[in-house]
């Protein structure tokens, strides 16, 4: 097959050679060092001290190593389990082997048969990494989350029978044949056990037969015969011809029999390298035996905390790992030595060949976009449509909303007080649309670390994502829009017949569009709910201050015009005055009804017709009870908001909502990098 080179080209020059030799991973002198900053005090307003001196620049960097010339490989077929205390640095092995640490941040070489890995997309295309939570959609059935990783994992060529045979028989591998019609659940809907939502996330990531597979402490939170039944299942899979690399906080006797490598760290240091079985002979030879009842891996730990606990007291171990291991290789040499290069050698070559190494894994994403955008169409879907509640909410709060709103602002006049009151139904109408839209909030926030591990192995593009969000959260808002038109139209008695009323709930549904967008834009830069509901009804309020209602649009100062054109209020608020109040020949104004909302109000009738019949003198104009006064359009110039037409105020409102969807896409992109700097 061919082979990609490091310039991106191809070449066809591999030897072909036996497929049935064993994939190796080896890394060499992997060194990670994160930059400290020192604390620094203060000395006056104006002046800082560094704590190691009091001249010199204000801060001073210093380095941690994380990792320091750790050393090793894992085979094909074969469990290389990374052990070690907290604060070891296991994690972070696991993620510069998965490539999740930026390259110029690590030193040392990582290979795959002997071949340096230094083309990322490479890497994700023969791996996956499954993280120590289990990040799944609880509403959906066993069957159908591993149907939906498989769909974005396998290319089209792979026919839907082909990927639903894959999925049952990963289903089998995964022992989850009792549960497969079950939701998986989470906290608040009961699903499967802990163990089988562990075991279900392993199955998202190698439903594509991953060639290596990299897992952040699989057994975590589970109890002894659960985390017994993940590692058992990860050592079928890495006999199913899978390198298989794990950490492990503290196995058991029965976990630590179906390791086949262990590797143990401290302080970033290796101290142990080799099979469980070589453990009791090096610790006796190291002066320290370990005890035939006693775990080996629990006597290692403690026995590294003991020695850690004393200043340089980890340092004879380390000394003694060196010397242990050059006595080995020099045992080993000679014909064990030379068929071991040999082997190698071959190994190499069978890289080229090997049977896993398909083609179509190297493209960077196996599915066309629009492919993408299907699937996690009908996914995010099926979860909505059993997740009821956050639409049902936002039904019932528009429900609510336009009931209160319609029956107090029950079949309005035309007259001064009626108008005053129109307006306020309008602003009070679009500022509560955008608040319900803010009840969408968590959503994104619940599936952000989904998102990021399925995009992290590129299972599909992060604009793939944003337009299936868009697609399938649009529906909702059309309901919502059209209920809240037809309930609050009629009942206030707004004007424009059947033409106003299609304009309002279009007005509405932008008002919608807009909000959600903003709702979903914040999702992606806010990490906390609380959080996200106070940003969402701060802006909020300056955008109601803002709109134009409190405050004409003439009248705020120019150094605040800027907000008035950035405020959500300000296009629905004028689309539906524009709506309302557009037709010239209708008159809201009448003879003595310009007094109304004046001191001139409380007196008698006949009294204000004769104060208008003086006024019609004095500005030669007949003025009588019947003269309109003022007309909408005259309103709205009053009101300052006829800088843009209706049309352009709706049209300026959904490109507001593709504005924050393509934000929302940016600041994706840039935030599902996930890997350390």
């Amino acid at each position: 097959m061919e082979e990609i080179n490091q310039d991106n080209t191809t070449a066809t020059n591999c030897t072909p050679a036996r497929s049935d030799e064993p994939l190796v991973l080896s890394f060499i002198d992997l060194t990670y060092h994160v930059k400290l900053a020192k604390k620094r005090q203060l000395i006056t307003c104006f002046r800082y001290r560094s704590d190691s001196s009091e001249s010199g620049p204000t801060t001073m960097d210093s380095t941690k190593t994380i990792l320091d010339s750790v050393s090793g490989e894992a085979r094909e077929g074969e469990i290389l389990a990374i052990l070690g205390p907290s604060g070891s640095g296991k994690s972070t092995l696991i993620d510069a082997l998965a490539n999740r640490i930026a390259r110029k941040s690590l030193d040392g070489l990582i290979s795959l048969n002997g071949e340096k890995i230094d083309i990322e997309e490479k890497l994700k295309a023969i791996s996956a990494y499954v993280m120590q939570d289990d990040l799944l959609y609880p509403m959906l059935t066993v069957q159908e989350t591993l149907m939906f990783s498989a769909e974005l994992r396998l290319p089209q060529s792979v026919s839907r029978s082909k990927k639903r045979e894959r999925v049952s028989k990963l289903i089998e591998l995964l022992g989850l044949g009792l549960v497969a019609s079950a939701i998986v659940g989470d906290e608040g809907k009961r699903g499967i056990s802990g163990g089988e939502r562990r075991r279900v996330s392993i199955g998202v990531d190698i439903v594509h037969d991953p060639t290596i597979l990299f897992l952040d402490e699989p057994t975590s939170g589970l109890d002894s015969t659960s985390a017994f039944m993940v590692v058992k299942v990860l050592q079928d899979i890495a006999r199913r011809r899978s390198i298989v690399i794990m950490s492990i906080h503290q196995p058991s006797s029965r976990i630590l029999g179906l390791l086949d490598h262990v590797l143990f760290l401290c302080k970033g240091t290796t101290v142990f390298d080799g099979p469980p079985a070589s453990l009791p002979l090096f610790f006796s030879e190291f002066g320290r035996s370990i005890p035939e009842d006693q775990n080996r891996a629990e006597f290692v730990l403690d026995l590294i905390h003991e020695l850690q606990s004393v200043p340089d007291g980890i340092k004879p171990l380390i000394e003694f790992k060196n010397s242990w291991l050059e006595r080995r290789n020099a045992f080993h040499n000679g014909t064990s030595k030379s068929a071991h290069k040999r082997l190698l050698k071959d190994v190499i070559a069978a890289g080229c060949s090997h049977e896993k190494l398909n083609s179509y894994e190297y493209q960077k994403f196996a599915n066309p976009w629009w492919a993408e955008v299907w699937i996690l169409t009908r996914r995010s879907s099926v979860n909505t449509l059993r997740t009821p509640q956050l639409f049902l909410t936002q039904l019932g709060a528009v429900v609510l909303t336009g009931f209160i709103m319609g029956t107090l602002f029950w079949r309005l006049d035309g007259s001064p007080k009626g108008v005053v009151e129109r307006v306020a139904f309008f602003t009070v109408a679009v500022s509560t649309m955008f608040y319900i839209c803010a009840e969408s909030l968590p959503t994104f926030l619940e599936e952000r670390y989904i998102f990021i591990r399925e995009t992290a192995h590129n299972m599909y593009r992060q604009s793939s994502y944003v337009i299936s969000r868009t697609i399938s959260s649009f529906p909702p808002l059309i309901v919502l829009s059209l209920t809240f038109a037809l309930i609050t139209f009629f009942a206030v008695g707004l004007a424009g017949g059947f033409p106003g009323l299609l304009f309002f709930m279009a007005t509405i549904l932008a008002s919608f569009w807009a909000g959600s967008g903003f709702a979903l834009f914040l999702s992606s830069i806010l990490s906390h709910i609380v959080l996200g509901y106070a940003v969402v009804v701060a802006f909020l309020r300056f955008f109601v201050i803002f709109s134009g209602f409190f405050i004409n649009r003439d009248r705020i100062p120019h150094y605040w015009i800027w907000f008035h054109y950035l405020s959500l209020v300000k296009y629905p608020y004028e689309a539906a005055m524009q709506n309302e109040f557009s037709d010239p020949n209708k008159c809201f104004v009448r003879g003595v009804q310009m007094f109304d909302n004046t001191p001139v109000e409380p007196y008698p009738y006949q009294t204000k017709v004769n104060l208008l019949t003086n006024i019609s003198r004095s500005l030669r104009m007949n003025l009588t009870s019947t003269t309109c006064i003022t007309t909408g359009p005259a309103l709205l110039k009053w009101d300052a908001v006829t800088d843009l037409s209706k049309w352009n105020c709706l049209w300026t409102l959904v490109a507001w909502g593709f504005f924050f969807r393509f934000m929302f896409y940016i600041f994706l992109l840039a935030g599902s990098k996930n890997k350390r700097k």
